[in-house]
């Protein structure tokens, strides 16, 4: 079962802002020892996060490899390969298996707003044809589908697939599809605002925006709410607060990216259609920075 704190790494990149703007393989190394360094659990991949919507394929398979050999099996390593194609997905995913990743985490197929039998037979398809653990993925917020609990819970006892983060902030969500699915079926939080909750109801870990930023403090507040510990999960989220809000000021990864950067793990980089976080709104985020003790 995978769980605790997973970092939806962001994917660092030369400063500018460009369409094509340059990958930074040593700032990568750099972030990821980061992580390792202070607790993360495990490592997911080219996610929204990871800006896998502005990568190439090839791009995309190379940022999970070399993701892959750094860790070097000390930590999990999930790789992003969801896609509005079931094709594309597919290709993903082997991708993902050939260069050694430990799992993948498919989001629901954007934009083209599938039925919920057409989502049981495209994660049907990518989970037959590829021989990985595999994760859903449900933001409608982000991609316009809503993977409804109904589907994820049929979706469980395809072989294969293991997992699902649901990032809806929907609790009674949490525990409709715990009571109907088999035990070991990692049920992750896609929502850092609303995580501790959803931990201390039964949740098994979260895919963290803020871990990139707080990684020490999600991690502790995953292993508290884990144990029920409400009093000492809730005085370390306090910390964590203006973060879970203030890293959506702008559309992710904007916000975090730029947070990061002020840590000195990475360049300011991002590419087009996203830009870097307007100057109007870094003394909010820089304000969570501080709240949280990172700065």
């Amino acid at each position: 079962m995978f769980k605790g704190s997973m970092v939806a790494v962001v994917t660092p990149m030369k400063a500018g802002v460009q369409p094509d703007t340059a990958l930074d393989s040593v700032a990568l190394r750099k972030v990821i020892e980061f992580h390792i360094q202070e607790g993360t659990d495990a490592i997911v991949s080219v996610g929204t996060t990871g800006e896998s919507a502005t990568l190439t394929e090839k791009e995309h398979c190379q940022v999970i490899r070399e993701t892959v050999e750094i860790v070097n099996g000390r930590v999990p390593v999930i790789a992003g390969t969801g896609a509005n194609s079931t094709l594309e997905a597919i290709a993903l995913t082997r991708c993902a298996k050939e260069v050694g990743a430990d799992a993948c985490l498919l989001v629901t197929p954007y934009y083209n707003k599938p039925t919920q039998e057409g989502l049981y037979q495209h994660y049907k398809a990518v989970a037959e044809a590829v021989d990985i653990p595999q994760i859903l993925y449900n933001v409608p917020g982000r991609t316009a589908c809503d993977m409804l609990p109904e589907t994820i819970i049929r979706l469980a006892s395809v072989d294969n697939i293991i997992g699902v983060k649901e990032a809806t902030a929907d609790l009674e969500r949490l525990t409709k599809i715990k009571d109907a699915v088999y035990e070991g079926f990692s049920i992750l939080s896609g929502d850092d605002l609303t995580t501790k909750d959803f931990l201390l109801q039964g949740g098994h870990g979260v895919i963290s925006v803020t871990a990139n930023v707080a990684p020490r403090l999600m991690h502790e507040l995953c292993e508290l709410a884990t144990k029920g510990d409400a009093a000492g999960a809730t005085a370390i989220d306090e910390k964590l607060i203006g973060l879970h809000k203030e890293l959506f000021i702008e559309s992710n990864p904007i916000p975090v990216k730029w947070a990061i950067c002020e840590m000195g793990l990475i360049e300011a980089g991002i590419r087009l259609p996203l830009t870097w976080l307007s100057e109007s709104a870094h003394p909010r985020v820089r304000a969570a920075m501080q709240q949280a003790g990172v700065i």
